[in-house]
């Protein structure tokens, strides 16, 4: 039961990071390993068709999340999305142990899953303005690394999410709170490329 609740935290964290790299790994270690098996009717999403839809999806938000404006028109779109796909990837891990409920894993997968989205959409506009759209990308690919390691983890080592949720949230806000209040390397290089105050266009 406690792998199980750490890995659905693990899956769901992501999920509010990226809504569909957690169920992409999910739906693969199910279709390919014995590690997880899950139960009907979550075992959809490692069939052909889900594997399918999964992957055509990805890559769109893969994209649009490091254009600036245009991801956060994309995380406005995922305030619904990203919950969702928490509560059904912590649901689908969690239809392996009987010992927890999926109405708990739902509410827990909404209740994580939502509040990471809602830091990472809440911070995007002050990285867009401070960076002037140079950032986004930085920070999205920064945010994709994270929901894929922590969601191996989630599904191959659950325990290891006892060091990589805190490890993750830490390393994350500090690259949020480095990129938008102009801390950061990025932001150094930028500025020493700017002429000087009162200088000649």
């Amino acid at each position: 039961m406690l792998s199980t609740l750490l890995a659905g935290f693990g899956l769901s964290a992501s999920a509010g990071l990226n809504a569909y790299l957690p169920l992409l790994i999910l739906a693969l270690a199910d279709r390919f390993t014995t590690i997880v098996e899950l139960d009907q009717p979550y075992d959809l999403l490692s069939s052909n068709i889900g594997i399918l839809v999964i992957m055509l999806i990805l890559p769109v938000e893969l994209i649009l999340d490091k254009i600036a404006r245009v991801d956060h028109l994309n995380d406005l779109v995922h305030s619904v999305i990203r919950p969702i796909t928490a509560a059904v990837a912590f649901m689908a891990y969690a239809s392996q142990d009987r010992d927890i409920h999926a109405v708990g894993a739902m509410t827990i997968g909404l209740l994580i899953g939502g509040a990471v989205h809602w830091l990472k959409a809440g911070t995007r506009p002050r990285i867009s303005a401070r960076t002037k759209g140079v950032g986004n990308p930085f920070i999205s690919m920064i945010e994709d690394m994270l929901a894929i390691a922590l969601s191996i983890l989630a599904v191959f080592l659950p325990i290891a999410v006892v060091v990589a949720l805190p490890l993750g949230a830490w390393l994350l806000t500090c690259s949020y709170r480095r990129m938008s209040s102009g801390e950061s390397r990025l932001m150094s290089l930028l500025g020493s490329q700017q002429p000087p105050a009162g200088s000649a266009p």
